[in-house]
């Protein structure tokens, strides 16, 4: 099990997360923390394959639940962006001013984290009572479209941020 090598945190950095468990936009997001030069935190509970670059760090925690949620949520900030369509660890992050975005370029923040958890208990429910439910549709072309979009959108926002603080 390795732990990520952290080093002393500059004050306007930017920071990706990605819940890399079942992430299907890694490449994506290996993509964008490339021409932006930012770092990636590729968090899992088992060995994954990442690309060889200073910027991509695998992250293998402990099996368990929420063992790599809990990881990222300690160290996702304000000035991060966190790759996930686990609502709950969304929700988290979103409480600690983190940017967190769906692997289909849906935002979650303070306005659309409410409904995404009422409508994940909801079908979590209706499962439990023997409801049969759907899982989420494949990738579209759109979908990774979108998120590339949101995805440098969101790096513009938080670099404009950053710079305009003293």
């Amino acid at each position: 099990m390795a732990e990520a090598r952290e080093g002393p945190r500059q004050p306007a950095e930017i920071r990706f997360f990605v819940d890399a468990d079942a992430c299907p936009v890694k490449p994506e997001v290996y993509r964008v923390a490339e021409r932006y030069a930012l770092k990636v935190y590729v968090v899992a509970n088992s060995f994954m394959n990442v690309p060889r670059s200073d910027l991509i760090e695998r992250v293998i925690v402990a099996a368990g639940p929420d063992v790599a949620d809990d990881w990222i949520v300690e160290r996702a900030g304000e000035s991060d962006i966190v790759v996930t369509a686990d609502v709950p660890l969304a929700a988290r992050c979103v409480r600690k001013g983190a940017t967190v975005i769906a692997p289909t370029g849906k935002p979650f923040d303070d306005d659309s984290i409410g409904i995404a958890l009422a409508t994940r208990n909801l079908l979590t429910d209706l499962r439990a009572a023997g409801a049969a439910t759907r899982g989420p549709p494949p990738l579209s072309r759109q979908d990774l479209s979108r998120f590339l979009s949101a995805l440098d959108l969101a790096v513009t926002r938080l670099q404009r941020k950053l710079a305009a603080q003293p």
